[in-house]
């Protein structure tokens, strides 16, 4: 074969390899949007409380452009623009400082926000699944909204809730309990199923107790006990009974569950992702 001829099957070999690469990279690329997508719109039920609410419903054509506002003795904030928008939202923000603020609660100036942003739970998010979420802000369109900066009336402690101190490993996933452990941590299921006492959340003697508080549109609800008691828990429950609670909002006895808990995110999430959810709380000790 002449040397033209070789070069050109180079130059072909060569095209195909960058192809494939490119197909590969853009493959990777896409399963990671889909797995933020999940995350974000599912367990971790992040526009209940970075989407704008007009009764009852969101507001169309909002979604993640901010939302709720906390008006605290500590503080008074309100859920940010998490859209790509580059002067309101995260569109100028680094995957990097994104990260940051997830993992400790510290925003691109240092400054710690109030964790109302469940940031005390997100230490456990696996590496692969924190840059999935990130693919997946960058994928929302940006929606031009400020919300009202923060007040914050004394330096705001960061404690991580017990256990996601440090990012799970794939391998530990494969383990149901612990599986059911880092979903219903990322979700911080346990930061509105845990009483408040005179230091914080008490989830060293009273985790999983409920009794938590919530004025809305809807009233008053209150967090119920999802520990494994038979008498004040979920203990007797079923597990199909756990399930169709957290995905329709329906009680034991059938009678409809208050918000803000996320049902219509929750009613999202893949049967196997529930199944761990239940087998974690079985293993809940049982408070009264």
């Amino acid at each position: 074969m002449k040397a033209g001829g070789l070069k050109m099957i180079r130059l072909i070999l060569a095209a195909l390899a960058l192809t494939a690469a490119m197909s590969g990279a853009a493959n990777a690329q896409s399963d990671a949007v889909k797995r933020g997508d999940y995350l974000v719109n599912t367990i971790m039920t992040c526009g209940n409380c970075h989407t704008p609410k007009g009764p009852p419903a969101a507001i169309a054509g909002k979604d993640f452009s901010g939302g709720l506002t906390w008006d605290e003795p500590p503080f008074k904030v309100t859920a940010p623009n998490i859209t790509s928008d580059k002067e309101t939202g995260l569109g100028s923000w680094t995957d990097a400082e994104i990260v940051t603020v997830l993992r400790t609660g510290k925003n691109r100036s240092g400054v710690q926000i109030a964790e109302v942003m469940p940031t005390a739970f997100y230490g456990i998010v696996t590496d692969s699944d924190m840059k999935a979420i990130v693919a997946y802000l960058r994928t929302l369109a940006p929606v031009k909204n400020t919300v009202p900066a923060p007040i914050y009336k004394m330096q705001i402690p960061h404690h991580a809730f017990p256990g996601s101190d440090k990012p799970y490993t794939e391998a530990m996933m494969s383990d149901p309990v612990k599986k059911g452990f880092y979903l219903v941590t990322i979700g911080h299921c346990m930061e509105c199923h845990t009483p408040m006492g005179p230091r914080g959340r008490e989830f060293a003697d009273k985790l999983g107790a409920g009794g938590f508080e919530f004025t809305g549109p809807w009233g008053k609800s209150v967090s119920r006990n999802i520990t494994s008691s038979k008498t004040k828990g979920i203990g007797a429950w079923t597990d199909a009974e756990i399930k169709t609670a957290v995905t329709t909002g329906k009680s034991k006895d059938g009678s409809p569950l208050k918000p803000p808990m996320g049902y219509p995110h929750y009613a999202k999430m893949t049967d196997a992702d529930l199944t761990a959810v239940v087998a974690y709380l079985r293993t809940v000790p049982a408070k009264e």
